[in-house]
């Protein structure tokens, strides 16, 4: 069982027979810095997207409030028309 080839975490160590890892640093900062550029854009249009969605749901809530109250007002006075006669 004495083999000369290099065991696992020797292969997967620095430096090891996968090569250099200054390389895989450099590759992952480079992906890092575009990572950080799309979340600033997908956090803008995320936030453009929520204020569209509150500004919705405010006119929708009034929309929902007015007719409401004149649903009510509809209500009452065919009320007191039935009970004045």
């Amino acid at each position: 069982m004495g083999s000369n080839a290099p065991s696992w975490a020797d292969q997967w160590g620095s430096g090891g027979v996968m090569g250099d890892d200054d390389n895989y640093d450099k590759h992952d900062s480079k992906e890092s810095g575009s990572k950080g550029k799309k979340m600033a854009n997908v956090k803008a249009a995320a936030s453009s997207g929520l204020d569209k969605a509150k500004t919705a749901a405010t006119v929708g809530a009034h929309k929902v409030k007015s007719g409401t109250s004149m649903g009510i007002s509809w209500i009452k006075n065919k009320y007191q028309k039935r009970s004045s006669k």
